[in-house]
């Protein structure tokens, strides 16, 4: 018998959609479908539809402009829609999809703050809708080891976490040059970045956050600090500029295929450049952040992100009632759109230790994956667009899960502005 393909439409062609269609277009051709593109850029849809024909070998798509989502969605009746837009723009689509008749699946972070948010799980009430969050770090084997460990109780009751993130002058510069800069449009790097940190310690620890307090700031990048480090020649943007040669923290879209094609050839419709200087005015986020979190078992977490280590990765600590878990992870950094996807987050190394209270400690040992976020893409992709299986770790993401790990950033942010704790639960209500 054949199988009836699940028909899916894309809004938003940047630099994380080929993630998606390119699973479509190959893995999972045989049970999903993508009939559509809809983007602000027509060049970025066209480069879309080049690379599904001519890397891909499947057939190019319609495309609409934003302003012809509703067309879109009436002609081409898609189950379900990816969004891969612009963070801020999130929940304009996934709202309207919902409306519509549509599931969705929605890169994260599904939105930037506590209104959109709110908005959201209103209208996932008002429709009865479903909505798939991609966190893809939940899949990677030493990720889902963690949780095994914790629910195992091997330590007992996690009474507190300990997590230090490590964003590389590769990887952490990046999100200074292009529109994450603006937390209009990214929430900063604290729900952006961090949304993914954040779902993971929840999903650890089969908790929520309940209280947050949080201090933040520009410490590196942003031309006011490059002043005061003795910096004295300044740029707009990279490409093509003399004054950027010989900058390691320059980006040349003239010098990536993939980067030219979406950003520079692109720039006359929108206005948009990929390659401002990380060191130039407009810079609102933070790139210096501490955190406190209470969750709802009592559980605490001080959790440490910065954007201009020397290497990219991350440590993480639990203690429990009966032990201490520690893990180690170093991962591959890179450029979004500027390389191969599986290469984004692979896994370089990792270590785990448990810590027994009355024992010797030992090394776990967690199979090896390949792929991008620690080999975690591949499994979500197909919990996605392929045939899932009976995941006891219950690892797909659903809107409850999209807001709970957003709403431990946009509380910070409201920390870092206020200088007072907030409670998780003045935010939004889960009804």
């Amino acid at each position: 018998m054949e199988i009836k393909k699940k028909r899916f439409v894309l809004v938003g062609t940047g630099g994380r959609s080929e993630l998606f269609f390119a699973a479509i277009a190959t893995d999972f051709k045989d049970t999903s479908e993508l009939t559509a593109f809809c983007d602000v850029n027509q060049t970025r849809m066209d480069y879309a539809n080049k690379l599904l024909v001519d890397k891909y070998d499947y057939p190019a798509v319609r495309t609409y402009k934003s302003d012809e989502f509703d067309l879109m969605i009436e002609t081409e009746k898609p189950d379900a829609v990816i969004v891969t837009s612009v963070d801020r723009t999130h929940h304009r689509y996934i709202i309207r999809a919902m409306e519509l008749g549509c599931d969705v699946v929605s890169e994260k972070p599904m939105t930037v703050d506590e209104k959109k948010c709110q908005e959201i799980l209103d209208t996932v009430e008002r429709t009865g809708r479903n909505i798939r969050v991609t966190f893809n770090y939940r899949y990677a084997p030493h990720h889902t080891m963690a949780r095994e460990l914790i629910e195992s109780g091997v330590i007992g009751k996690v009474c507190s976490v300990h997590f230090e993130w490590l964003l590389n002058i590769l990887h952490g510069a990046d999100y200074f040059r292009r529109w994450h800069r603006d937390k209009r449009n990214s929430g900063g790097l604290l729900v952006h970045k961090s949304t993914h940190h954040f779902d993971l310690v929840n999903f650890w620890i089969g908790s929520q956050p309940e209280t947050v307090f949080a201090f933040g700031d520009l410490n590196f990048y942003g031309r006011e600090n490059a002043e005061q480090r003795g910096v004295t020649q300044f740029y707009d943007r990279a490409t093509g500029n003399k004054a950027a040669v010989g900058d390691p923290f320059a980006l040349q879209l003239d010098q990536s295929e993939s980067l030219k094609a979406l950003y520079l050839d692109a720039e006359h419709e929108d206005g948009y450049r990929r390659d401002q200087s990380v060191f130039g005015d407009g810079i609102n986020i933070e790139d210096t952040m501490g955190v406190i979190v209470r969750y709802k078992n009592n559980a605490i977490m001080t959790y440490s992100l910065n954007a201009y280590m020397p290497w990219e990765g991350y440590r993480i600590a639990f203690n429990g009632t009966k032990g201490r878990i520690e893990m180690s992870i170093v991962e591959q950094s890179y450029v979004n759109a500027g390389g191969e996807k599986d290469q984004e987050g692979a896994l370089l190394g990792h270590k785990i230790t448990v810590f027994p209270m009355f024992g010797a400690p030992y090394e776990v040992e967690v199979d090896e994956a390949v792929g991008g976020h620690g080999g975690g893409d591949t499994v979500m992709l197909n919990d996605i667009f392929g045939t899932p299986v009976y995941d006891k770790f219950h690892r797909a993401a659903n809107h409850i899960d999209g807001a709970r790990s957003i709403l431990t950033g946009i509380a910070a942010n409201k920390a870092i502005r206020t200088g007072l704790p907030v409670n998780v639960s003045d935010l939004v209500t889960f009804k």
